[in-house]
């Protein structure tokens, strides 16, 4: 294995989260049956969900591009007032000789 492998390796399990296996072992040591016990008393009611989040379904590359382009076209085009006006001025000469270049 390469230290790019490796790297990624380690990246990986620091990112993914605790295996079934530690989980199980974390829940013997704290006298635990389940995750959602934990929960209980560890998250105050009050301030649990008590509804599940309304996630829509997962979407495949496609289907979100299309959704993607179907919320782009409710997008409205306004004209731009950035700049008002001032497009490409030319400074004269003699100013920029007497004032931008004088040392």
């Amino acid at each position: 294995m390469n230290i790019f492998e490796q790297q990624a390796n380690e990246f990986r399990q620091r990112h993914i989260g605790p295996s079934a296996g530690e989980i199980k072992e974390m829940l013997q040591e704290t006298k635990l049956s389940s995750i959602d016990e934990l929960i209980q008393q560890t998250v105050p009611a009050d301030i649990r969900m008590k509804d599940e989040l309304a996630i829509p379904a997962a979407m495949n590359e496609n289907q979100y591009l299309q959704h993607i382009k179907e919320i782009s076209l409710r997008n409205k085009l306004f004209k731009s007032y950035i700049g008002q006006g001032y497009y490409d001025t030319i400074t004269p000469s003699v100013i920029v000789r007497n004032i931008f270049k004088n040392p």
